[in-house]
């Protein structure tokens, strides 16, 4: 049983899909697969279904791969008590973000990013905010930036700054020139939303059942 091998199921499980997995694992389907099989025989349990469509854990595969996690997420904590005293700006950073964010965020930090630190060379990734904690949790990136509110059990959360609640309506509408909108009136109004798995989407729904 290696490190690699609980990587290689983690993904699987994340993605219920062994290309994808794959994909994410930088390795190639086969290798992937002939790795997880032989931990399935290793462990002398199933723990994957497989079929023509889907791939789904079994009973017992998700207390397995529940577990793998754990151990991953020890396995990067010795990463981490091993570097202590090192210099913490040299060596890749590797950063998440969502997608309501990177756009705006990450143009002007990679640039100040090479500027003042050319020895920490920056690794993005945009994402939805479950799929970032994933990555995170499995340390495969070293921070995310996400909105309020998550899960951040085990986690360790530092406040960046506060964004207001802006609305946008179309030149001529009645409320163009007033400062401030009550929650109550949005209710009666037709809201453009994001897609579903956006935080914000949540976030305004919050507000705004």
């Amino acid at each position: 049983m290696t490190l690699t091998e609980l990587r290689y199921i983690v993904a699987v499980a994340r993605e219920r899909h062994f290309g994808r997995a794959a994909d994410a694992c930088f390795v190639s389907q086969p290798t992937l697969s002939v790795a997880i099989r032989k931990l399935e025989e290793e462990l002398n349990t199933q723990i994957f279904e497989r079929t023509n469509t889907e791939v789904a854990m079994t009973s017992l595969g998700a207390l397995i791969v529940d577990q793998a996690q754990r151990v991953l997420e020890e396995a990067n904590s010795l990463k981490h008590l091993a570097k202590h005293g090192q210099d913490p700006l040299s060596g890749p950073l590797r950063l998440g973000a969502i997608y309501t964010i990177a756009p705006y965020l990450l143009p002007s930090l990679v640039r100040v990013a090479r500027e003042r630190l050319p020895h920490a060379p920056l690794f993005l990734e945009e994402n939805f905010t479950v799929r970032l904690l994933e990555v995170l949790r499995q340390g495969a990136l070293d921070c995310v930036v996400i909105a309020e509110p998550f899960a951040s059990t085990g986690l360790n959360q530092i406040d960046l700054y506060d964004e207001p609640f802006l609305v946008a309506v179309p030149k001529g509408h009645p409320w163009e020139n007033r400062t401030s909108i009550p929650h109550r009136e949005l209710k009666e109004q037709n809201t453009l939303l994001l897609g579903t798995g956006h935080c914000f989407r949540d976030h305004v729904l919050g507000v705004c059942p």
